[in-house]
């Protein structure tokens, strides 16, 4: 959902006020296009190649006279700039007769053997971990960012739209994008200044925000979420890159060789060092891959710059165009540091030419470098927080201090547009149009209140018929010390109202001492998960389902109050104590019994369980970063492991509670890159509980009898099918992202990405259990003496937002009610 609001709002590129600028095609002696040609000014390392259209653009600074255009097969063409602009070049490329001696030309695939440029290719994987700040023990330097978002395609059509009616004035400044040429509309711009200090030998790094401004989004915390996420580090030295949650094989991987084509294509001085340059481009299509080419070193094999260009036919959506530049600066003889990071986004529905769509655009600048300075460890924990208003609001003479970029007259009108923009109402309707897609709030700034989530409105379940739902929140920005919310909802089959609220407040920044508390009075599917809900506003998906594959009754009435201690005293790891008193009977007990026998009861047995819990939690995430430092923070990555560990302890009598039992708990969730071959998610889960206790105390092995596909269940369970008190299961699901779809030329080009997943579980349920729950209607059983196993096939990406997943049942075909075979699917806007 959140990429769909890059096409409702944003865009970025700088301009620059360009003394040549050029532009055009370059077609072979057939007028087919000639992609990855080398397309440079004569006499300097400026340059660029063409597109897998033969399309190329390109600006400086400098004037030149002479375009020069080359191609591996091709003569080589020098063409002559008479005017400052020419942007509608048709370059037609000979076959080359003959060849020089002293040249090695390779056609189409480039050998791996003999081959000068995989020589060079191998000394930089020698000395990549030699160079640059790798060389120090420590090291310092200043950073300055700026991220921009631009409208792009700019033309009379789009401005007499009905969309800018009342918008004109908008489009009083435009440029060219000096990279695409295209007509491009600047309307928000961040820029960060921080210091970054670094230990080599103790690999700790601290990065301190000393000023941060923004053009009028500083309180969405969605969209600011979205845009840290988006432009994540990256280092060219890596053998994968990761831009919008895809890895890329970088050129400089060890892999590289196996993926790309690379050519000696030139030497030359640059900065006074004798440097090569190797283009390179890809081995096969549809393979998250890179053109372009780069200068490096002759000594150090340090690269000196490169660009790099996603292919079109890469396996990724809504991005039509990914250009990167690096530029390093030689310190000395021996040292190249990144002294510029340019990256730039095309954002759009279609990868056509003429599409229209949204420019985002990254551009960080690296100086004043300090090296072995050594710093205590204490210094690396202390961090500055990026949302203080001391560090929001630096006045200008700060920024006219600091940026190590000057803005240029685009740049600057973006504050003076945005904050004429917000004044505008149907630029503010857009903008909550695009709020409330991000977030699932409706804001409502003069109340400080969000209503919502607007997507859990309506639901449906067979215990309470068709069932809707409004709820609200305090927010009075991404910092809050303290949030209130609450829902009420209400079944038109039982007629009865449910209702939720909790108060969550921050006792301490410095430690995050967070106490919270509330109440919730709902109907729960408690079969979706193994772990047993503490959270007042929870709902799994499968509690509101439309559609379920046979009858989704049993359900659970529950009156939950909770009470919670936490706290975070190393970054990323977060310790929790609390109590939470429960009351729980069967939703529908004709169907579904929660009984249980109960000696106290005239009955005997008892339908109702009450349960006082106390319970202490350890959540360490590394590696996870968050924006905010309100009682309330966003994460803006996902691929960072979680370790979770739970105990439990059920104390009888206290609030008339009924069982005395300890319960012990653990995950392990890890996200693996498995090089170029796509990503695994793995999880393991371990629990075990002492004493005896019901069923609705016990642990149901996660099914699902929802049409969706569910992470961490079974996709061919029944909910409440394997009851346990000790279990212990694995889940693996590797997505390949197309590389394998990719190699068959049938489908290559539906850019279809393939999933495979296995997932086993193993548990038991102990005699004294059994009795005491027996006189429950569904049958007790544990998958003790085999371990239950599925299998799923999927596929991914179709219509670009559809995954259907093929699951197997592997065993326990002859249980009641067993489904051998499923399809379930789920849909959203991924890259």
């Amino acid at each position: 959902m959140r990429t769909i609001l890059l096409f409702i709002l944003f865009g970025a590129l700088q301009s620059t006020f360009s003394q040549t600028k050029v532009g055009g095609v370059v077609v072979d002696e057939d007028g087919e296009p000639v992609a990855f040609a080398n397309v440079l000014f004569k006499n300097s390392y400026e340059g660029t190649i063409t597109n897998d259209n033969g399309r190329f653009y390109m600006e400086s600074d400098t004037t030149h006279d002479t375009l020069l255009i080359s191609f591996i097969g091709y003569e080589s063409q020098e063409i002559p700039l008479t005017k400052k602009v020419t942007v509608a070049m048709r370059i037609v490329m000979l076959e080359a007769s003959e060849q020089l001696n002293e040249v090695v030309v390779y056609v189409g695939k480039t050998d791996k053997k003999n081959n000068p440029a995989i020589d060079i290719l191998k000394k930089i994987w020698a000395k990549k971990r030699n160079n640059g700040l790798y060389m120090f023990d420590q090291y310092q330097y200043d950073k300055y960012e700026k991220i921009e978002f631009d409208l792009n395609t700019i033309d009379s059509a789009l401005m007499k739209s009905r969309v800018f009616r009342g918008l004109e004035f908008v489009f009083n400044d435009l440029d060219t994008s000096r990279i695409t040429g295209k007509t491009y509309l600047p309307i928000f711009l961040n820029e960060t200044f921080s210091k970054v200090y670094g230990d080599n030998v103790s690999k700790l790094v601290k990065e301190d925000v000393l000023g941060s401004k923004n053009s009028g989004f500083n309180n969405n915390q969605a969209i600011i979420a979205f845009i840290e996420d988006l432009y994540s580090d990256y280092d060219i030295y890596n053998n994968y890159l990761k831009f919008f949650d895809k890895s890329f094989t970088s050129p400089l991987s060890r892999t590289g060789v196996d993926t790309y084509n690379y050519v000696l294509s030139d030497s030359a001085y640059i900065d006074n060092k004798w440097c090569y340059n190797i283009v390179y481009y890809p081995r096969r299509k549809n393979e998250l891959t890179f053109k372009g080419n780069f200068w490096v070193n002759d000594t150090t094999y340090a690269v000196k710059n490169i660009n790099l260009a996603v292919t079109k036919s890469a396996n990724i959506n809504w991005v039509k165009e990914i250009y990167i530049e690096q530029e390093f600066d030689v310190v000395n003889d021996s040292v190249f540091l990144l002294k510029r990071d340019h990256m730039l986004s095309d954002f759009s529905f279609s990868k056509k030419e003429e599409s229209r769509g949204v420019y985002g655009k990254r551009t960080t600048v690296y100086d004043n470098h300090l090296f072995n300075k050594a710093n205590p460890k204490e210094f690396y924990k202390a961090k500055t927080d990026p949302f203080d208003p001391l560090v929001l609001n630096k006045e200008d003479s700060f920024w006219e201090a600091n940026r190590l970029e000057s803005l240029n007259k685009d740049e600057k009108g973006i504050y003076k547009l945005l904050d004429t923009l917000k004044t505008v109402p149907k630029f503010k309707s857009y903008y909550n149009l695009v709020s409330i897609l991000g977030s699932g709030y409706v804001e409502i700034d003069k109340w400080n209140l969000d209503l919502g989530e607007v997507f859990g409105v309506f639901g449906y379940n067979e215990a309470e018929g068709v069932r809707l739902r409004a709820g609200a929140r305090t927010y009075f920005g991404q910092n809050d010390p303290w949030r209130l919310e609450g829902y009420m909802a209400y079944g038109f089959g039982d007629d009865k109202v449910k209702y939720g609220f909790s108060a969550k407040f921050l006792v301490d920044k410095r430690s995050r001492l967070i106490l919270s508390g509330g109440n919730r009075r709902d109907v729960e599917q408690l079969g979706l998960s193994l772990t047993a809900t503490n959270d007042v506003l929870g709902r799994s998906i499968a509690s509101s389902s439309v559609f379920t594959v046979g009858s989704n009754d049993r359900l659970t009435n529950i009156n939950l109050s909770t009470f919670n201690m936490e706290m975070e005293p190393v970054t990323n790891l977060r310790i929790g104590v609390g109590s939470s008193f429960r009351t729980l009977s069967s939703a529908l007990p004709e169907v579904f019994s929660l009984d249980y026998l109960d000696p106290l009861s005239p009955t005997g047995v008892s339908s109702e369980i009450k349960q006082f819990d106390i319970n202490t939690v350890l959540i360490y995430t590394p590696g996870k970063r968050t924006i905010g430092n309100g009682v309330e923070r966003r994460n803006i990555n996902d691929n960072y492991s979680t370790l979770f560990l739970s105990y439990t302890n059920g104390v009888k009598d206290v609030l008339e509670s009924d069982f005395d039992y300890k319960k012990i708990q653990f995950s392990y969730t890890q996200p693996w890159q498995v090089g170029g071959y796509g990503r695994l998610l793995s999880t393991v889960e371990l629990g075990k509980t002492y004493g005896e206790v019901p069923l609705g105390l016990l642990n149901a092995i996660p099914g699902n009898q929802t049409f969706f596909s569910v992470y961490n269940t079974f996709s061919n369970l029944n909910f409440y099918e394997f009851i346990t008190d000790t279990y212990a299961s694995v889940h693996l699901e590797h997505n390949f992202n197309g590389r394998l779809f990719s190699r068959i030329p049938v489908i290559r080009e539906w850019n279809l990405r393939e999933i495979i997943g296995v997932r086993g579980v193993w548990g038991e349920l102990s005699d004294e259990n059994k009795v005491l729950s027996g006189p429950v209607n569904i049958p007790l059983m544990a998958p003790s003496g085999t371990p239950y196993w599925e299998y799923s096939v999927g596929v991914g990406n179709i219509f670009k937002f559809l995954r259907i997943d093929f699951n197997f049942r592997g065993n326990y075909l002859n249980a009641p009610d067993a489904r051998p075979f499923g399809v379930t699917g789920s849909f959203g806007f991924h890259f």
